[in-house]
């Protein structure tokens, strides 16, 4: 359910925040688990970066992340912006010709490497052209060892990093030594963080949803979509089966059943069955509560002749909590769930038409009475607050009880 990260920051001179290195960690007890650097490296990418990406994690800072051989001689790291990268090449890598190339490679394509707690073996050497930063173990050398080898590559352009600094002292003597950033407990422990991981079903379901919602629904898309899915398929016939579209006579066939439907509803029937998947349960009161929302502004806009988009106000509402459903900030949830910019505004800004709904139907359930009032008065509904609301439980409360 969840992915698990650590960061632990990195300070220059004046103890201003330079960077965060990005540590892999397998749960809420903040230790390493026990499997190996490819393997670490693979799942900080796809758990953290692809997910909410790694600019994000080190809040626009530089993130420096551990590489093994494999992900450098393979690229791994080109899925990750230059600008906020630095590859850390861990001093448990072998040496060969081909990570010697991966380097040059990496360092050309504008990627800043650092090389991961050095020590001090030439044969290192021959990557100095291509390594801006050196990382160096304070812990493990003294500082006569640690000054022998400073005077050794005066001549190269590199920048020091002394890692697990714990005193204060030891911070001012390896200023005056030349480091000029810094990394230990004297600063900060790793901080935990952690982000929900959404599973291949969910991502597809968001990715149907995008469909869906597109201006131009491709129905043919849609129509193999749902029929490659056995559940989907019948869960569209029972939708429609179970309202008003079917009449006297039952519908069996999935394209007639799209074709009943039409576009708007074909797109509501989709949202609403992605939505419900992405909830814990049928229970799950964020569930009811969306679908509340979705009905009430769907016919606040009807009896306002909000009608440019009709879907509009019916889409925000019922992703006003997705946010809540996936444990994720809005906006992020958005580069995931690709919504008409107009939808985007009124979920993340409460702007434009269908935001004003949602304003209104917020202060509804807080019992906002006075700022309900002043939101509904220049719509010039001819209907109750309270009656739409109700009707919109009603709806809800029919809705889940066939499945849908």
């Amino acid at each position: 359910m969840y992915a698990y990260i650590a960061r632990q920051p990195i300070y220059d001179t004046q103890k201003q925040l330079y960077g965060y290195e990005l540590l892999f960690r397998d749960g809420e007890a903040n230790c390493f688990p026990d499997i190996d650097s490819d393997q670490a490296t693979s799942r900080v990418l796809t758990e953290h970066h692809l997910l909410v990406g790694v600019e994000q994690i080190a809040a626009g800072k530089l993130a420096f992340i551990n590489f093994s051989a494999e992900t450098l001689i393979h690229h791994f790291p080109t899925s990750i912006a230059p600008a906020t990268t630095v590859i850390e090449i861990l001093e448990t890598v072998p040496i060969s010709s081909e990570l010697l190339q991966a380097c040059k490679t990496l360092h050309g394509l504008g990627y800043a490497l650092a090389l991961d707690d050095h020590d001090f073996d030439p044969k290192w050497d021959i990557f100095f052209p291509y390594i801006r930063y050196l990382k160096i173990d304070v812990q493990q050398f003294n500082l006569l060892q640690i000054s022998k080898f400073m005077q050794r590559i005066k001549h190269h352009p590199i920048i020091l990093l002394a890692e697990r600094v714990e005193t204060a002292e030891q911070f001012e003597k390896l200023k005056l030594m030349g480091f000029t950033l810094f990394q230990g407990y004297l600063f900060a422990r790793p901080e935990m963080m952690k982000h929900r991981q959404l599973n291949s079903n969910q991502i597809n379901l968001l990715q149907l949803i995008a469909e869906a919602s597109a201006a131009h629904c491709d129905f043919n898309r849609l129509s193999q979509v749902i029929e490659r899915d056995v559940a989907l398929s019948y869960k569209l016939l029972r939708f429609i089966n179970n309202s008003a579209y079917a009449k006297e006579q039952k519908i069996d066939s999935l394209k007639l059943a799209m074709v009943y439907m039409g576009e708007t509803e074909l797109k509501k029937f989709i949202a609403l069955l992605a939505l419900a998947n992405l909830g814990t349960g049928e229970n799950d009161e964020r569930i009811v509560q969306s679908l509340v929302r979705a009905r009430f502004c769907d016919e606040l806009a009807k009896h306002n002749n909000q009608s440019k988009d009709p879907l509009s106000a019916f889409l925000t509402g019922l992703f006003s909590k997705v946010d809540d459903l996936l444990e994720m900030p809005m906006a992020q949830v958005l580069t995931q769930l690709p919504l008409q910019q107009g939808i985007q505004n009124a979920l993340l800004k409460r702007e434009g038409e269908s935001g004003h709904l949602l304003r209104l139907i917020e202060a509804y359930e807080r019992a906002d009475w006075q700022l309900a009032d002043s939101l509904y008065r220049p719509l010039k509904g001819r209907h109750s607050l309270a009656s739409l609301y109700h009707d919109a439980v009603l709806w809800t409360k029919n809705l889940l009880h066939h499945p849908g």
